[in-house]
């Protein structure tokens, strides 16, 4: 398709081709690196290229480099290796297959195969641009009819099949043995096909939560696709005959219960990390999807040498995944066997990371922390490419509230494993709770969906719907938010926030906050021990100028925080202060205010500059509510809650007809709608909204 670029554009395309074909040979040269050369964020470039030339970035160094390797093989000596590594492939088998895709035939066979494009000089050039113009309608017309005669005449160049997404449900291994106790092998070599497929980028692998909801449920193949969206399923059965292990796998087509293909596989227990892998390669070529040789390595790639060890990690992981504390703690003695037999042994180290973690989750006292820290530290370093060791490192900063050093690992680790749920759950959390960004949380909380739908009795799509609603309206998407909200409900009606995050939702929609305050109080009647739903309340008493039931309801919630002694929802501080004060609680309201400022100061999000702004406007100090308020203009990706809330903010309101300031919330609100639009329509080309 011809670009239709300005000057400015086609400057900026000629500029973009320069540094790609300086970089051609670089294998590891991508979108991050063309950015940077080009002094631009990743997300600028991918939409600004995405918008010029309607196509991604990645196909236009794709392009640029079958491109040169089209004219080496034609123009030069090199033979198919040599140019593979000419233009970035260090694989050449992964070359062939990308040169095929782009030309249809392999780059042996060049020579076999006349160039199409004829050189066009400068006259015939001019000559073409003359007869476009003064023969444009005819021309057009022309081409439409000729392209619906070659589209009804020609076959389809794939034999009609269908393209599909390569999306996957591996279903529960079943255990064919009578011995119960063999069900943990079994358990294990589906979770390490499971984890096998989720390296490879090309294919949508569903979370092995979805896939574990089904282990005792009797499901058609046609309403697993209709209730998870999917495509494939692959259905396995195995057990353990003296030293040989025989698994039966078959790899159905859901849209018709057709068997792409079934294997029995015998092998020696000594051979099964190749087992493995080759089941996983046995599925992905079953549906033609593209492995890349970096995702090859880290399949092939093999946890432990030592059997033994590795029979040991397996209990333990299928002990870690009931969860539950004598079930941890006793997943955790096999980890620590494992790894007494095999010192180098990453995914152990990493594994009991993680159960300590869950040992010390509910607990106000974390006393596992530094141990926490150890097997991170060990899995870190033992295997620096597994999800696993990113992710209890991850774990570890979250529970030391170190949320800022969390972040490189999960982006490593989603970069190395883009299709692990684990990852992309945490990363939604991240960006939902500890650092807020509203974009990028409504993101990953939209591909944690696409990875992790389960059936209608799962708590845990509940949460995935109830995490998406939460993260669809603080971006400002209040439908879409109310819907997913309610169908949260619809899979657990008694989950505790869905109704609590609706009753905001609804305030968005319909503006009454009297009803939200209703709706509040009567999801509180429902567990009168929810002392987040006491501090929601009493700040919709404090929006309504109703500080006597707001200071009844703070009363309550601060006796909750005091009595556990709860380090939580000191951002709302300044709020409870000002009710306080409103009480005539002078001393109290002061402690709670400069709490909120020691707080406010320290606070890494992009909410400080709006925190100081609404506390100096109180203090009545004007020229730093400004100065602040001003600061805060330069923030994207902010909640929608500010926008509803902040005018209506008894803390502005000596500040609230100030023409300066008047100025500055006109242009937070446009700024929001505005990013809100350029959000909606990234989400909507990356086929998420």
């Amino acid at each position: 398709m011809m670009e239709q670029t300005s000057a400015q554009d086609a400057e900026f395309l000629r500029k973009l081709d320069e540094v790609i074909s300086a970089n051609l040979q670089e294998e590891g040269f991508g979108v991050a690196e063309l950015a940077e050369i080009l002094h631009m964020s990743r997300s600028n470039l991918l939409r600004k290229v995405k918008k010029i030339t309607n196509a991604p970035v990645t196909q236009r160094i794709s392009t640029a480099r079958l491109e040169k390797a089209m004219y080496l093989l034609r123009n030069s000596s090199y033979n198919v290796t040599e140019v593979s590594y000419q233009v970035g492939f260090s694989s050449t088998s992964y070359f062939i297959k990308c040169f095929r895709e782009q030309y249809g035939y392999p780059p042996g066979e060049t020579a076999n195969y006349p160039e199409v494009r004829s050189p066009i000089t400068p006259e015939i050039q001019e000559a073409k641009k003359s007869f476009l113009q003064s023969n444009f309608i005819w021309f057009g017309v022309l081409l439409l009819v000729g392209t619906l005669a070659l589209w009804i005449l020609l076959p389809d160049s794939k034999g009609g099949k269908e393209a599909l997404e390569k999306s996957i449900l591996v279903l529960p291994f079943k255990n064919d043995s009578a011995d119960s106790t063999n069900q943990y092998m079994v358990n294990g070599l589906m979770d390490a096909v499971l984890n096998n497929l989720q390296t490879i980028k090309d294919l949508k692998v569903l979370s092995r939560t979805s896939s574990e909801k089904y282990r005792n449920v009797v499901k058609t193949i046609p309403e697993l696709v209709e209730e998870l969206q999917v495509n494939y399923i692959v259905e396995g059965s195995g057990q353990k005959i003296g030293d040989r292990i025989v698994l039966n796998i078959q790899l159905v087509d859901g849209r018709n219960e057709k068997q792409l293909w079934g294997k029995q596989y015998r092998r020696a227990i000594s051979d099964i990390f190749i087992l493995q892998q080759e089941i996983a390669k046995d599925i992905a070529e079953g549906i033609e999807a593209t492995i890349t040789p970096d995702e090859k390595s880290r399949i092939e790639k093999v946890s432990t040498q030592n059997l033994d060890a590795y029979d040991d990690f397996l209990k333990g992981y299928d002990l870690m995944n009931l969860r539950g504390d004598s079930n941890l703690l006793q997943s955790i003695r096999f980890f620590q066997s494992a790894i007494a037999k095999d010192e180098n042994f990453a995914l152990a180290y990493a594994c009991a990371g993680m159960s300590y973690y869950y040992l010390d989750f509910f607990k106000m006292e974390k006393k596992y922390s530094d141990t926490m820290e150890y097997y991170a530290d060990k899995a870190m370093l033992l295997d620096a490419e597994s999800p696993a060791s990113y992710i209890v490192k991850t774990l570890y900063y979250f529970q030391k509230k170190e949320y800022l050093k969390a972040l490189p690992y999960l982006e490593k680790g989603l970069e190395l494993n883009p299709n692990t749920p684990e990852i992309i759950s945490l990363l939604a959390d991240y960006y939902g709770a500890y650092i807020p960004n509203t974009s990028l949380y409504l993101k990953y909380a939209l591909k944690g969906i696409k990875l992790g739908t389960s059936s209608k009795d799962s708590t845990e799509i509940c949460y995935q719907y109830v995490r998406l609603g939460n993260a669809l309206i603080q971006s400002g998407f209040v439908d879409e938010a109310i819907h997913y909200l309610n169908k949260s409900l619809a899979y657990n009606a008694n989950n505790p926030f869905s109704n609590q995050i609706l009753a905001f939702a609804n305030f968005a929609k319909n503006k009454d906050i009297s009803i939200t305050r209703r709706l509040l109080e009567n999801e509180f009647q429902k567990d009168t021990n929810r002392f987040d739903i006491l501090k929601d309340i009493g700040k919709v008493c404090y929006y309504q100028r109703d500080f006597k039931s707001a200071y009844q309801y703070f009363e309550r919630f601060n006796r909750y925080r005091e009595n556990f002694q709860l380090d939580v929802y000191e951002h709302e501080n300044m709020i409870i202060g000002y009710v306080y004060e409103q009480m005539g609680k002078i001393e109290a309201a002061k402690k709670f205010n400069e709490g909120y400022k020691a707080y406010i100061e320290k606070d890494q999000t992009p909410y400080k500059s709006l925190g100081l702004a609404m506390y100096y406007s109180h203090y009545g100090d004007k020229n730093k509510a400004l100065s602040n308020f001003q600061l805060f203009t330069k923030e994207d990706h902010i909640q929608y809650w500010v926008i509803l809330f902040l005018e209506k903010d008894p803390l502005i309101d000596q500040m609230k007809k100030h023409p300066e300031l008047r100025k500055i919330l006109k242009e937070i609100e446009r700024k929001f709608w505005a990013n809100h639009q350029i959000l909606k329509e990234q989400l909507t080309e990356e086929n998420l909204l």
